[in-house]
């Protein structure tokens, strides 16, 4: 019953709206103090293109410009463009195959991911994302691998802890769920997902009060529970 309540993190699209300003090079400070919006920071990276055709950090810039307004096809063109000068901007690929999880296309997400960690060993985003696509096709075995893959080159990766521990939740294995979901706890303990994780494993094992303990938590930290957890709870409020 309790893959009803399992909430999956969407963990590429996370990091693209935490982590999107670590894309940027530097020249889009120097730019962006320049221009007055978006369409004016597009038109200058234009501008700069046609000066530099082959400089690939013109055309990342105006590709991650393209993905703030959600124009996914010109941010994909643009993308493709930067890696034709540069094939290992792995940057790139992330940012692609996060516009293909947009798209619904697991498969081209985990293409993408996979050139990432390619062209460079050990990156941690790369292997998380990988495993969290993986996740949702049902490759389970697999996916575990990827996570822990990326927990291991970056120990406090804490998406792919809870996407980890969801992982377990999937496959019954709770005991395993809760372990990881504490670790990550230990690295942030004010993540939202890991306390939503954790009441969802405490119901399985019907230890109630630590169950209630984690979705008020997750509840306070503004992450919205689903409506089984909290109608299952209240008689042990």
């Amino acid at each position: 019953m309790f893959i009803t309540y399992t909430v999956f993190i969407i963990l590429l699209t996370y990091l693209l709206i935490k982590k999107i300003n670590i894309y940027y090079f530097y020249s889009k400070e120097k730019i962006m103090e320049k221009a007055k919006n978006v369409d004016d920071y597009i038109d200058m990276q234009k501008n700069a293109i046609q000066s530099n055709p082959e400089c690939s950090v013109n055309h990342y810039n105006l590709a991650t410009a393209f993905l703030g307004k959600k124009n996914y096809e010109e941010a994909e063109r643009s993308f493709l463009c930067a890696l034709d000068n540069s094939p290992n901007l792995v940057e790139a690929y992330i940012q692609l195959g996060g516009i293909r999880l947009a798209q619904n296309d697991l498969d081209g997400c985990l293409h993408y991911n996979r050139l990432a960690v390619k062209y460079r060993a050990g990156f941690a985003i790369g292997y998380g994302n990988i495993g969290f696509a993986l996740l949702q096709k049902g490759d389970y075995e697999e996916a575990v691998v990827a996570l822990k893959k990326a927990i291991k080159f970056n120990p406090k990766f804490i998406q792919a802890y809870a996407t980890l521990a969801n992982a377990y939740l999937m496959n019954k294995e709770i005991d395993e769920s809760i372990e990881i979901n504490l670790k990550a706890m230990e690295i942030d303990s004010d993540f939202p997902i890991i306390h939503n994780n954790l009441a969802i494993a405490y119901i399985e094992k019907k230890e109630y009060r630590l169950a209630v303990k984690h979705c008020d938590k997750s509840v306070e930290l503004g992450f919205s529970v689903a409506e089984e957890i909290l109608e299952e709870l209240k008689i042990y409020r």
